[in-house]
């Protein structure tokens, strides 16, 4: 399988502060999350990928390109394969859209006509054709982040490291840009690290995940290899005497944790535990089972047992 980045051993220290602490960390390409709290090394985890920073010691290829010093070839060959878009809103005030975007094609090396060119197809592809002739200042929340995601496309690259781009979005924003996400892995090829505290928008979009905390990582994996299987917990819903079905569960062992406003249960069994006794307990108090599965362990539940 192609590899996106082979880390070994990298550290990265600013004067006594370790911020990284020996990352060793090979991820192939594709679509992955990068959660972790504040503090945790993402940041500088990213701007060591672009070769903004150099290691203080350890190891690295990203793309095929060695990590080394900021001046080197080799990190402008990197940052060329890279398209960044920051949380900040990084823009640049009395440009307008199109300017904003085709400087970025040039700061990326590319010439001038074909940077305005590939500004008006990447502007139109994230559906701000109509404003490309308006200030970036004057943007709503949402069209600041599709034109930042439009100067990380500009220069096509086969690499985008996202630092949390469904910030400050509604949820129909936050819906149409992890659609967006989804698509450009999906549909044109592009590896994506998608750096964000929201659990949910990794869980929607990205195969792998990769936990930090303390400059460390704590996990790396898909979400269903890092999420514990549980045998002895379920989430049921039913319909019928609520207090019978529940007392018929309490003298078979089982303990009720919660009922949500939607009618779900979540119980966990003692073990041994037959799942036909779910139905014998429906079967005595008149209730009827609409449905029961499995309540594995949630990326909430595996990143904070994870980061504690």
């Amino acid at each position: 399988m192609e590899l996106l980045l082979d880390l070994k051993n990298i550290r990265r220290e600013f004067g006594t502060f370790v911020a990284l602490h020996d990352v060793t960390l090979a991820l192939p390409t594709g679509r992955i999350g990068l959660l972790g709290p504040n503090g945790a090394g993402k940041s500088t985890l990213l701007k060591l990928l672009m070769g903004l920073i150099p290691p203080t010691s350890g190891q690295g290829i990203v793309l095929g390109q060695k990590l080394g010093d900021e001046q080197t070839a080799d990190n402008w060959k990197l940052r060329q394969l890279i398209g960044f878009m920051p949380e900040a809103d990084a823009l640049v005030p009395g440009l307008k859209g199109i300017e904003y975007v085709s400087l970025a094609g040039q700061l990326y090396g590319m010439p001038r006509k074909q940077a305005e060119r590939r500004a008006h197809e990447v502007l139109g592809y994230l559906e701000l054709e109509e404003a490309r002739y308006r200030r970036v200042e004057e943007y709503s929340i949402g069209m600041k982040q599709r034109v930042k995601l439009a100067q990380a496309l500009i220069h096509d690259p086969p690499a985008l490291l996202l630092d949390e781009p469904t910030s400050g979005l509604d949820p129909a924003g936050r819906d149409a840009m992890l659609r967006l996400i989804q698509e450009l892995g999906t549909d044109h090829g592009k590896s994506i690290i998608l750096s964000t505290h929201l659990l949910a928008d990794v869980q929607a979009v990205c195969d792998r995940v990769v936990v930090m905390a303390a400059g460390n990582v704590r996990a790396v994996g898909s979400v269903e290899e890092l999420c514990a299987k549980r045998d002895d917990c379920f989430r049921v819903r039913i319909d019928g005497n609520i207090e019978h079905f529940r007392s018929e569960l309490v003298r078979r062992g089982v303990t009720v944790q919660s009922v949500s406003e939607q009618g779900d249960w979540r119980i966990v069994v003692p073990q041994p535990w037959n799942n036909t006794e779910f139905f014998r307990a429906a079967l005595a108090s008149n209730t009827t089972i609409r449905s029961l599965l499995r309540d594995d362990e949630t990326l909430e539940e595996m990143f904070f047992k994870r980061v504690d």
